[in-house]
């Protein structure tokens, strides 16, 4: 960089002069691109592009599909052969010499009571349900996550245009340290401290840098090629869809909660099987046998039961481990809706924190920065301040917008959380 050959107060006049086309007073608001990729459509996209929903689609069909099939009888068996074939002597081997020796077809069925067949159906349903569940948690974490992605690629690229600025203004107290030096007017150490200011302006921009390129990385994740679009602005981020007053009966419909829910409902249908299945299911058979000629053929019917003769030690001990599983899937339900009810309230309260926080900013101390580059500035075009006073207040303001913003950024990831803790169409929002 070169030095400014100037004296006096006419030497930092040009670095007042370009100061002053910088801007020292540029309002708050950043300026948003004409158009670009908005929150609901990054995550439109992200939901079209996703492979997890349709599979948790073909997991919901192929849970109705044997749901259809678990209410069925079962399949008849067909029996065939050959009774009392002589194995020795003259007839060895012949079909039809012996009297005793008969061919035999048949069929038997399993006689599967209704109610069983009913609550295998039933089960089969509940997996679809659950599986159903598990597709809200898809969509509310492609959601949420989409949303937290964007917003962090809003914040960094803002967070660039901030510290852009703070560079270019290292550089101006650079050239008025340089020039004072010069005019004899400030010192060596001036210069070296200004010189350090813009090294760290530097770094932070390489640093920003960094980080718009791995937010922009990562909503690429789930938008594709769109993340090279600059997002659009913010959405009103004061307003979540909970009510706070009736939190713990929205979070008891939460689709994580609602997963537990569904897979307690099928321990319980099994528990009613296991039940039902202390009773045995009867198998009929017809046999047609067939004798040698001269013989006549035969007709046999036979039932089959099962004996359950430990009972006790078997079907009993079944149903009592079915039970328990129900009603370990409902203790975890309870536990996982007081844990998942805790976290969201300390979420709504870093949510309320930051957001007055980020009020407060807006309201007092960025507008009091602003009002201070001003008065500063005045003071300098009357004598009365010198140019360093007017580049601190300046670097002053930056660094309060640039708080601001984080501010801002940490609200918004708060709300996201909270805003899409289940799928978007879910719940209405509330202030």
């Amino acid at each position: 960089m070169q030095f400014l050959d100037l004296t006096g107060r006419d030497a930092i006049a040009p670095v007042l002069a370009l100061a002053l086309a910088l801007g020292l007073a540029l309002p708050y608001e950043p300026v948003q691109a004409a158009a670009g990729l908005t929150l609901e459509q990054a995550q439109q996209r992200a939901l079209a592009r996703s492979r997890a929903i349709p599979a948790q689609d073909a997991a919901i069909a192929a849970d109705r599909e044997l749901a259809v099939a678990a209410g069925r009888l079962p399949d008849p068996v067909l029996r065939a052969g050959i009774d009392n074939l002589p194995v020795s002597g003259a007839d060895r081997f012949n079909i039809g010499a012996d009297f005793m020796t008969m061919r035999r077809i048949g069929v038997m069925q399993e006689l599967t009571a209704s109610d069983k067949r009913r609550l295998r159906a039933a089960s089969m349903e509940g997996a679809a349900d659950k599986a159903a569940a598990g597709k809200d948690v898809q969509i509310a974490r492609i959601e949420r996550d989409t949303a937290q992605a964007w917003i962090d690629l809003y914040v960094a690229q803002q967070m660039m245009d901030l510290v852009r600025q703070q560079a270019a203004q290292a550089d101006l107290d650079l050239q008025a340290a340089e020039a004072a030096y010069r005019a004899g007017k400030g010192s060596q150490g001036d210069v070296f401290a200004a010189r350090g200011r813009v090294g760290a302006a530097q770094d932070k921009v390489d640093e920003v840098d960094t980080r718009v390129r791995t937010a922009r990385t990562a909503l690429a994740r789930w938008v594709g090629p769109d993340a090279d679009v600059a997002p659009a602005g913010l959405p009103d981020i004061d307003r979540v869809r909970l009510d706070p007053a009736a939190l713990e009966t929205q979070l008891a419909h939460h689709p994580d909660i609602a997963v537990l829910d569904r897979e307690e409902a099928v321990a319980r249908t099994e528990a009613r099987l296991a039940e039902a299945n202390r009773h045995p299911d009867w198998s009929v058979e017809v046999t047609l046998q067939q004798r040698g000629q001269g013989y006549s053929n035969m007709l046999s019917v036979g039932v089959s039961v099962p004996l359950q003769w430990d009972r006790t030690h078997r079907q009993d001990r079944e149903l009592a481990a079915k039970i328990l599983q129900a009603d370990r899937i409902r203790d975890e339900r309870e536990e996982r809706l007081r844990a998942h009810t805790a976290d969201v309230r300390a979420l709504l309260d870093e949510w309320r924190s930051t957001r007055a926080r980020l009020a407060r900013y807006r309201r007092e101390l960025v507008p009091l920065a602003l009002d201070q580059s001003a008065a500063v500035l005045a003071a300098y075009r009357g004598g009365k301040a010198a140019l360093a006073d007017v580049l601190a207040a300046r670097r002053n303001e930056l660094d309060v917008r640039l708080q601001a913003l984080q501010i801002e950024g940490e609200a918004a990831r708060r709300w996201a959380q909270l805003n899409f803790l289940a799928p978007s169409n879910h719940l209405e929002a509330t202030p």
